[in-house]
């Protein structure tokens, strides 16, 4: 895609690189929940997080998720606010080295398998996590230190998608398996399940799902779990006894922030064979009215040093794969909705922090890195096991070297090293020193995915040359080379699954290669796209090295501040039909259509008032101010000349100029609806999933 707005985003993201020099990625700002002034915005991290389980241990929360055949495996956050997050550590450093599907040989891989729905716990001064590994059972591991380490125990038993309670009277239990819930009492040493205790608790039939996470909260036994066909929802069960009977509920359901189904692959799903190079890919358009499983629909809850409950849940959310979202929690009639009040199992984008905190917002890794340490940054993951004796920080001290070894295709390359890549629109570039490659080698950047993408360099009998490869379409561009050192770089708007290449011979300069790249949701990897470094050798033998330098990972829309424009006048144009917000000399709020007069008028522009801590005010250009008269459908959007009656709003953050106004007396969202003539009122649960069901609006600054 060559549009002017891409081209203009890569021209105002390109970094002044120089060409000889080491470049300070240090300040590289990175997208963290916190908006620094009190409030939050979803989704916690804008890369993939996935399965999260959370635990407070005092002042301390940690959050676990799933790293399917990453190493190293099973990743800990730490916050002390649930919004900033640091990298606190991983379970295990590489899979068993006697099984070569971690290893990529013997023609296997455990690509969208590996270790998956960890569970984390803390018991009797000891921190447990446990999750499985497909084909190989369920793990324990168990520290002293959250840091670690970590000893490894392997569970016996077929218990799989789990959850782990420590009863009161020292008893565990392990909730299990999916459709019908089971219930399995281990051994104190966990070694095991006691015989004869595994028993079905909840049946299949009861619309309870998979990834459960159990609780016991003053003396009633909760289980939470993902209702995901044919939406996902979160299911909530309840009983007095471990073994039920149980009843049921939804405790959340359509949460999706104004985002469809993704993009999908449609003939690769988990298991099946490592598509090759020239297979004819099936992706599908996702619908723009679907939800599917971009709705938040699987996590758990933990409550707060003062009382407040909290959920976080995952979200199937275009290219970046699964993010984790933070949700209040709304106890009703003793069950836990995910939401406020009076707007159960719907979560704001954007909302107050736990503490209502205003801290510097902190990102979980620092992305960038220049390789001048002695070890690699905790951001980076292998894919599968690496070959260590074929890899080094050391050999030529400040890059990342490379050796190649053999493999077909960037699937099967060994030593593939990888990122998250990051949303919703971000620039990875990386300098490649290719003036070591042999014949066969190919090396460069990557967006591991199922099809997967490419830009490196390639070393035949004709030399070196560059190489863009598509696998959607089996599409390929060579062309030769101009010098061994240039830098390669990938632009991807993840939000709609778009991704560009370019390359740079001055770090300065950069030039477009090929199409642009749908980069849609699947299941062979069942993961978002990862970024990657590669180096391997077709002819089927280990060849020389590559060597990589200042990997830097550009966010534009990672700086939030201007997201609200607070002591701006603006115009407000409803995504549902393009009108205008208007305000009334009837003295509601009503819409009129664009025309110049209207946008001209006062009675269109706004001067949106910092309130703090997150709450704005609204007051028309004319002086008056919007104010909420009454709840629900008698929720009007009016305009007095009394200040002291103005609503607070809670800006919600929709991204590129987009947002919703949540009225804090009401806990729903002004809205017009888009078809039947009624005016403004506040009482609209959330956006549908395409931002035109009336509550969604474009802001312009005026002045």
């Amino acid at each position: 895609m060559k549009t002017k707005l891409i081209l203009l985003l890569l021209i105002l993201s390109a970094s002044p690189l120089l060409a000889e020099s080491k470049l300070d990625n240090s300040n590289q700002k990175s997208w963290s929940a916190d908006n620094g002034n009190g409030t939050y915005t979803n989704p916690l991290f804008y890369d993939e997080f996935s399965d999260p389980d959370i635990i407070r241990v005092g002042k301390d929360y940690y959050l676990v998720g799933t790293t399917m055949h990453c190493v190293p495996g099973i990743v800990i956050l730490h916050s002390t606010d649930l919004v900033n997050w640091k990298f606190c550590s991983y379970c295990f450093d590489r899979f068993d080295e006697n099984n070569p599907e971690f290893n990529l040989n013997e023609g296997k891989s455990v690509y969208g398998q590996g270790i998956w729905a960890p569970c984390i716990r803390y018991h009797n001064g000891k921190f447990y996590v446990f999750s499985n590994i497909n084909g190989h059972g369920l793990q324990a591991y168990i520290a002293d230190n959250i840091k670690g380490p970590w000893k490894h125990v392997k569970v016996n038993g077929n218990i799989y998608d789990l959850s782990i309670l420590f009863d009161d009277d020292n008893k565990i239990y392990a909730i299990h398996k999916y459709g019908s819930v089971t219930c399995t009492q281990l051994k104190p040493d966990l070694s095991g399940p006691i015989e004869g205790t595994e028993r079905v608790i909840i049946p299949e039939g009861n619309a309870m799902g998979e990834g459960h996470h159990i609780y016991k909260i003053n003396g009633m036994y909760y289980i939470i779990s993902a209702d995901y066909s044919p939406m996902g929802r979160m299911q909530c069960a309840r009983s007095k006894n471990i073994y039920g009977p149980y009843e049921t509920c939804v405790i959340c359901a359509r949460e999706s922030f104004g985002y469809s189904s993704a993009w999908t692959t449609g003939n690769v799903s988990l298991g099946t064979p490592i598509p090759e190079d020239g297979f004819k890919f099936i992706q599908n358009r996702p619908s723009p009215t679907s939800l599917g499983a971009s709705t938040i629909h699987q996590g758990g809850i933990v409550q707060a040093e003062d009382g407040s409950w909290w959920g976080v849940s995952m979200q199937d959310f275009n290219a970046v794969g699964r993010t984790t979202c933070l949700s209040p929690v709304t106890w009703v009639d003793g069950w836990p909705y995910f939401g406020l009040e009076k707007n159960l199992g719907r979560t704001p984008r954007t909302w107050f922090k736990p503490n209502n905190s205003v801290a510097t917002p902190e990102a979980p890794y620092e992305r960038c890195d220049n390789f001048n340490e002695s070890k690699l940054k905790p951001v980076w993951q292998w894919n599968h096991n690496p070959v260590n004796k074929m890899w080094s920080l050391s050999e030529k001290k400040g890059v990342l070297r490379l050796h190649s070894m053999p493999a077909n295709q960037l699937l099967w390359a060994k030593n593939t090293l990888t990122q998250r890549a990051i949303g919703p629109v971000s620039f990875t570039s990386v300098k490649l020193d290719a003036s070591k490659l042999k014949d066969g080698d190919n090396a460069g950047l990557a967006a591991i995915n199922s099809p997967y993408a490419l830009l490196g360099v390639v070393k035949d009998n004709q030399g070196l040359s560059l190489r863009w490869y598509d696998q959607s379409h089996n599409r390929e561009i060579k062309q030769p080379l101009q010098k061994n050192k240039l830098w390669l770089r990938l632009w991807g708007d993840y939000d709609k699954s778009q991704t560009l290449y370019s390359y740079s011979y001055d770090g300065k300069s950069w030039t477009n290669i090929g199409d642009t790249i749908i980069q849609s949701y699947q299941m062979r990897t069942f993961q978002g796209v990862r970024t990657a470094l590669y180096a391997y050798n077709t002819n089927k033998k280990n060849g020389g090295f590559a060597d990589f330098d200042d990997f830097v990972v550009d966010e534009p829309l990672a700086d939030r501040t201007n997201n609200i424009p607070v002591g701006k006048t603006i115009r407000l144009t409803n995504l549902a039909d393009g009108s205008l917000m208007f305000a009334t000399p009837h003295g509601l709020m009503h819409n009129t259509w664009a025309g110049p007069n209207n946008r001209n008028g006062q009675q269109t522009q706004f001067v949106v008032i910092d309130k703090g801590n997150g709450k704005v005010n609204l007051q028309c250009a004319d002086g008056r101010y919007v104010f909420i008269a009454g709840n629900g459908l008698s929720g009007d959007v009016r305009l007095t000349t009394d200040a002291s009656k103005a609503e607070n709003f809670v800006w919600q953050d929709m991204l590129e100029g987009q947002c919703m106004l949540l009225s804090l007396k009401t806990q729903r969202y002004i809205c017009k609806h888009p078809t039947d003539g009624s005016p403004y009122s506040a009482d609209c649960q959330g956006s549908d999933a395409n931002r035109k069901n009336g509550c969604v609006f474009k802001w312009e600054i005026i002045k």
